[in-house]
């Protein structure tokens, strides 16, 4: 696969790329936070839809009482009690903007994803034939770095 087509494959589909270089771990990790990141901002963009519906309501907090019977007075047409206190709505213009700014966090998240998974497709499909091995070996007192590298 040319880096190119790996970029543009990968970018499309966070980790495609990635399966076909063997990089299954690699692909695991774009899968597991695109498909996260898609999860949380639906949930988001839920959270946001139920703040505007009901920004403007409010809940009946007490009912007008007949001072001399202590039964809530009725409306004569409809037969309900009549409301006299309300409890203004919780989600206020700074709680709106908040599980706006989340929405959008989580559709930056995506659009990371897509290009981070496609710009380490590209460098896999640049490398996938540089033969080599790192690693690191530690001890009580100090850390050895080790490379090997195969030219042939």
């Amino acid at each position: 696969m040319s880096p190119r087509r790996a970029f543009l494959t990968s970018l499309l589909l966070p980790g495609y790329a990635q399966t076909v270089f063997g990089r299954d771990r690699a692909a695991m990790l774009f899968t597991i936070v695109e498909v996260g990141s898609i999860g949380m901002a639906r949930k988001s963009a839920l959270d946001l839809a139920e703040a505007r519906a009901l920004a403007h309501d409010s809940v009946v907090a007490t009912y007008k009482i007949d001072p001399t019977t202590g039964i809530a007075v009725k409306d004569p047409k409809t037969g309900l009690p009549v409301p006299d206190t309300w409890i203004a709505s919780r989600y206020t213009a700074d709680r709106i903007k908040a599980r706006r700014t989340h929405y959008e966090d989580w559709i930056a998240a995506l659009i990371f994803n897509h290009l981070f998974s496609g710009a380490d497709a590209y460098v896999a499909a640049n490398l996938w034939d540089f033969k080599t091995n790192i690693g690191a070996v530690s001890s009580a007192r100090s850390v050895t770095v080790y490379a090997s590298v195969r030219l042939w």
